[in-house]
């Protein structure tokens, strides 16, 4: 008895999967990845007229980069505050999470998403839920390609 009822969930799993395969949309590849060369390309875009504009004013190259990643921090912050990064991303995809507003944007969604739990337990605690790994790993990889050319020269 147990065996034909094994049988028919597995039959009505797959009759499941089928029926989920049939109704689902189908992604759009190319378009989402040309929606993200564009709206990431825009992106950068901004960055660097941001950073000709500081440049422009007499800051160094160094300087003004490092105005240009605070302006653009801010900028995400901001949009992501008002709501219209998320409209951004639902367009851009992995057009507006891979600049440095992406980071910031993951940062901002956590502090915002648990600041009704406080902001010890709740910002402070898990501010860096999303963008953590991301530091660690990225830290990670640092150290191990340090140690790579203290070794290999």
């Amino acid at each position: 008895m147990n065996t034909s009822a094994d049988q028919l969930k597995k039959i009505e799993a797959q009759e499941y999967d089928d029926l989920v395969n049939q109704t689902k949309p189908k992604p759009t590849v190319l378009k989402n990845c040309i929606w993200a060369f564009v709206i990431g390309g825009l992106i950068c875009t901004l960055g660097q007229i941001i950073l000709n504009f500081f440049m422009g004013q007499g800051l160094s190259k160094l300087d003004a980069g490092s105005a240009t990643s605070v302006v653009m921090i801010f900028l995400a912050a901001l949009f992501t505050g008002l709501g219209w990064y998320d409209v951004l991303g639902k367009h851009a995809g992995a057009g507006s999470i891979v600049p440095i507003t992406g980071f910031a944007n993951a940062i901002v969604a956590s502090a915002m998403e648990y600041k009704r739990e406080g902001f010890i337990f709740g910002v402070g605690a898990r501010i860096f839920s999303v963008a953590g790994p991301t530091l660690v790993f990225g830290f990670a990889v640092s150290v191990v390609i340090g140690l790579i050319k203290v070794v290999f020269g």
